[in-house]
């Protein structure tokens, strides 16, 4: 039955007929590409290791260097992991109604590969979680070199740059053990928190038009298809997403800009050029990314970078780390805004907590 809510064989058609084509390369420069990001991939892992302390447990999972549709390919993989319990759970053993009907699972497979047809000409690496135990790191080579080309920027730099940001993700994973579990927990969580009923379909539908409104008049507007679909339980748990996506997020860039300066000769020129080439999307490209949520995730970085940032600078890395202890260690969403208020609980919780930070 969740078939007929999302055709994953035409959503995957979808994104690679859709998709950007890369940059122009020949056949032996696409070959030195890979074993670059390979080889950077492995230089990144023991600058990650020695700045933040994190030593990865059991096997590597190593790196896939990919094009655009291989990237789309896997993240359908792990789309289906999601989208399936929460189409069943709707369904609930019952065959679709008129609506589900109408909408078809070759819809939602064009909308789903029309997404991830934009997303696959953007999105430069990924620590893919959901297809694979404990996860897998992917490179995309064409949107790498697309984007250095136009920055001008050195290739072994910006090619290393991005690396060190990707492989702080796959360490925080494999260096976490329980990481991945706890974050598929949430997710199943939110999905479990799913109730829609034809009014509460309805209604969200009429959400959509306001968002999409919302989106155009106002550049700061928050709205995205993530507002949509929660219900009030969700909406909770969703809380809890957004402060762990937004720590993950700041980590890495804060790993990434404490590393650039002594691996990165001209890390400052590369991050100046790539803020401004995040800031001058279009119009139209600004729209859609708020309302995919993408610019959400921007503002992710910032906020979760300066959480990082400012709990680093008050105590010190090894107590920062302790924020990979368990689930409970975890900042909750008003704690990103209030570090010392992570700080003092966690010290609470311990019995450590003795007024003085002891990283100064």
């Amino acid at each position: 039955m969740a078939q007929q809510f999302v055709d994953w064989d035409l959503a995957a058609a979808t994104a690679a007929t859709l998709g950007r084509t890369g940059p122009q390369v020949s056949y032996d420069e696409a070959l030195e590409v890979v074993a670059d990001l390979r080889k950077l991939t492995d230089e990144a892992a023991g600058h990650v290791l020695e700045y933040t302390g994190l030593r990865p447990v059991g096997p590597d999972p190593g790196v896939r260097v990919v094009d655009r549709r291989d990237w789309a390919a896997t993240n359908i993989d792990g789309l289906k992991q999601v989208v399936t319990p929460l189409a069943e759970r709707l369904i609930d053993g019952r065959p679709p109604g008129p609506l589900a009907t109408a909408i078809g699972g070759r819809v939602t497979g064009v909308q789903a590969g029309t997404v991830l047809a934009y997303l696959s000409g953007r999105v430069l690496g990924q620590y893919e979680v959901f297809s694979a135990d404990p996860g897998q790191l992917l490179l995309v080579a064409p949107n790498i070199v697309d984007v250095e080309r136009k920055l001008g920027a050195d290739p072994r730099d910006f090619r290393l740059w991005v690396c060190l940001h990707e492989v702080t993700h796959r360490t925080q994973f494999t260096a976490v053990p329980w990481l991945r579990g706890h974050f598929l927990g949430e997710v199943q969580a939110f999905i479990d928190a799913a109730q829609l009923d034809r009014e509460q379909l309805l209604e969200r539908l009429r959400n959509a038009v306001s968002a999409l409104s919302e989106s155009v008049r106002d550049p700061e507007s928050r709205a995205s298809v993530l507002d949509l679909v929660q219900t009030p339980a969700q909406r909770r748990v969703l809380d809890r997403l957004t402060a762990l996506m937004t720590l993950l997020e700041g980590h890495a860039e804060f790993v990434m800009d404490g590393v650039g300066p002594r691996v990165v000769p001209s890390v400052e020129a590369i991050r100046s050029k790539f803020n401004q080439r995040r800031e001058a999307a279009n119009p139209v490209e600004r729209v859609l990314r708020r309302l995919l949520g993408i610019e959400v995730k921007l503002r992710q970085y910032a906020e979760g970078r300066k959480f990082v940032h400012s709990v680093v600078d008050r105590v010190g890395m090894a107590e920062f780390n302790r924020v990979w202890e368990s689930p409970l260690t975890l900042p909750r969403l008003s704690e990103l805004t209030d570090p010392d208020a992570w700080i003092s609980r966690i010290r609470a919780e311990s019995g450590t907590d003795t007024g003085a930070d002891s990283g100064s």
